[in-house]
C-alpha cells in the first residue's frame, strides 16, 4: 500500500508489486524506515484511524462485527499496535540510561544473557520471539542491569528484521556506554517461517554483532562460552 493509501483505494498494481517483493530481506539502512511526519499525529488519532481501517479489513474478510466476541477487536488491535507491540517506534518511549562510576574497577566483560525478545516481522506482521545475549567491557562507567533489558525491549517493539534489531541494540549500547566493546547475539524464531510459507517449526535464526575487543577471537570465544556455544 502506498503511504497515503486507504483500504478502499488499493490498486491492483500495488498488490502485484507486493507479491513480487515476496520474502526478500532487502535493507537500506540500520534505521527503522519512518516517514518524516511519523509523529505529527497524536496517538489517540492514530488509534481511531487504525480501529476504523482494521474494522474494514475484518469486514472484507467476511467477519460479523456484531458478534460479541469480535465487535471490540478493532479497538483492541489499535490500542495494542500503538501502546504495546509497536510502542518502540516512538522516541518518547526510549528508556533513559543512567551510568555509574565503575568503583570496583571491574575490567572484565559483563554478560547478561537470556533477555526476552518479542518483536514482529515487518514483512508479515507476525511475531519474532527468542532470546538476546549482551556483553560489554566497561570504559569507566557501568549501567544498571535492567536498562539492558529495556534497551532490547524498546528496539524489539517495532516492525523488525532480526539483522537490523541486532545492530540497533548494539549501536545504542555503544552510544550509552561510550565504548565500542559490546557484543550482541540474538537467537529467535520467526512465525512467518513457522506458520506460513515453508512452515518449519524447528529452525531458529541467530544474528550477532561484535565490536571493539569482541572482534578478538579469544574475547569472542569467552563470551560465547558463557552462552554455552
Amino acid at each position: 500500500m502506498k503511504p497515503n493509501g486507504t483500504l478502499s483505494n488499493i490498486q491492483l498494481n500495488d498488490m502485484v508489486e507486493t507479491e513480487e517483493i515476496g520474502d526478500d530481506h532487502v535493507q537500506s539502512s540500520t534505521d527503522t524506515p519512518m516517514r518524516k511526519d511519523a509523529f505529527a499525529m497524536e496517538d489517540e488519532v492514530k488509534m481511531e484511524l487504525i480501529e476504523k481501517h482494521f474494522r474494514h479489513i475484518m469486514e472484507i474478510m467476511g467477519l460479523d462485527l456484531n458478534d460479541d466476541s469480535l465487535k471490540g477487536t478493532p479497538k483492541r488491535v489499535a490500542k495494542m499496535y500503538i501502546k504495546e507491540v509497536f510502542s518502540g517506534l516512538d522516541p518518547k518511549n526510549k528508556p533513559s540510561v543512567t551510568l555509574f562510576d565503575n568503583k570496583y574497577k571491574y575490567d572484565q566483560m559483563l554478560v547478561e544473557k537470556d533477555i526476552t525478545v518479542f518483536s514482529n516481522c515487518e514483512h508479515h506482521f507476525v511475531p519474532i520471539y527468542g532470546k538476546a545475549h549482551i556483553a560489554y567491557i566497561s570504559s569507566g562507567k557501568v549501567i544498571g542491569l535492567s536498562k539492558l533489558n529495556r534497551i532490547v525491549e524498546y528496539f524489539s517493539k517495532r516492525p523488525q528484521v532480526q539483522e537490523r534489531l541486532t545492530v540497533q541494540i548494539a549501536d545504542e549500547l555503544k552510544r550509552a556506554l561510550k565504548t565500542e566493546d559490546v557484543a550482541v547475539v540474538i537467537d529467535a524464531q520467526h512465525m512467518c517461517v513457522q506458520s506460513r510459507g515453508i512452515r518449519d517449526s524447528g529452525s531458529s535464526t541467530v544474528t550477532a554483532f561484535y565490536g571493539g575487543k569482541f572482534q578478538d577471537e579469544m574475547t569472542r570465544k569467552e563470551f560465547l562460552s558463557y552462552l554455552g556455544r
